[in-house]
């Protein structure tokens, strides 16, 4: 993912007209959150990125449908969603906001809850505590922070009280489903620690730096490529080249979303390969052990 401020967010005009279009959706909609919950029987929450797809699913297990904002393979740094993704976001119940600063909520955030006064809006991120620009590499705070399992049990725990504000009557199950998802996250939590302690591996190199939060709670540095969300220059390159050799490293990561290229050049140069581990997939608890075991495995003691 890139920066937090690049210069490709949609720009101002692009978003008041599409802003306009879903106002007018939502206005002519004729079915509040409230109507459609007592229609299905289903709280409907809106989310932003795949793994918090996972949370919700897992805290609300059939009493819960989802909308996810931005889809697979997109990057929530530069997405713009099309304007009946977010009108759907006027029958919504809950909006379980990410928080810490992707582009996305930062461009689309205040028009979302305009679009719907009467849905609340959680902030996952309350409670965790965040990176700053100097610690990871991003202007404001890094926003990656589901990239932890003890980062996600907080949003886990943001989300079941979020769930449990909006359908009081059925607090209970999602107490109980929060804490069966809380101990799965807790196994993850330590089949990390112990994978990441044993390996020896100290330093990962990765294209974007979405993975401080993992690096900073398992006692790992992570070198990033590029930086706010731009190509390496030549010098640059050559000098990650100089510190991969230097360091051992002999694996490069690189995420779906983004491009390989830089992260292949380095990769040649050191006789090594590049390694795609995605940030956003939604099968979270999988997706973060394969994520682990390829840091683990990437063998620069």
């Amino acid at each position: 993912m890139g920066s937090q401020n690049r210069g490709n967010i949609t720009p101002c005009s692009r978003v008041a007209a599409v802003f306009v279009v879903l106002l007018l959706a939502a206005a002519t909609a004729g079915c509040t959150g409230a109507d459609r919950q007592q229609q299905d029987g289903k709280v409907v929450v809106a989310v932003t990125i795949p793994p918090e797809q996972e949370f919700v699913e897992r805290v609300g297990g059939d009493r819960v449908r989802v909308i996810l904002l931005v889809p697979p393979g997109a990057d929530p740094h530069t997405y713009e969603p099309p304007p009946g993704v977010l009108a759907d976001v006027a029958e919504a119940d809950l909006y379980a906001a990410v928080g810490s600063g992707i582009e996305f909520e930062l461009a689309w955030k205040d028009k979302i809850a305009a679009l719907n006064p009467d849905m609340l809006v959680v902030d996952c991120s309350r409670g965790v505590d965040l990176i700053s620009a100097d610690e990871g590499g991003h202007r404001g705070t890094d926003p990656h922070i589901w990239l932890s399992p003890r980062n996600a049990k907080i949003m886990v725990e943001n989300i079941r009280q979020g769930l449990i504000e909006v359908d009081q009557a059925n607090a209970d199950e999602y107490r109980r489903n929060a804490d069966a998802y809380l101990k799965d996250l807790d196994a993850l939590d330590a089949e990390i620690a112990g994978a990441l302690a044993t390996s020896g591996v100290k330093k990962i190199m990765v294209y974007h730096a979405s993975w401080a939060y993992l690096t900073r709670d398992y006692g790992l540095v992570e070198i990033p490529i590029e930086s706010e969300g731009k190509e390496p220059s030549p010098q640059r390159i050559e000098d990650l080249i100089t510190q991969a050799k230097e360091e051992h490293i002999r694996v490069i990561f690189a995420s779906p979303e983004h491009s390989t290229r830089s992260a292949e050049v380095i990769a040649d140069e050191i006789g090594g390969s590049v390694v795609q581990v995605s940030p956003l997939a939604k099968d979270y608890l999988a997706n973060m052990r394969h994520v682990a075991s390829a840091f683990a495995g990437s063998g620069n003691p």
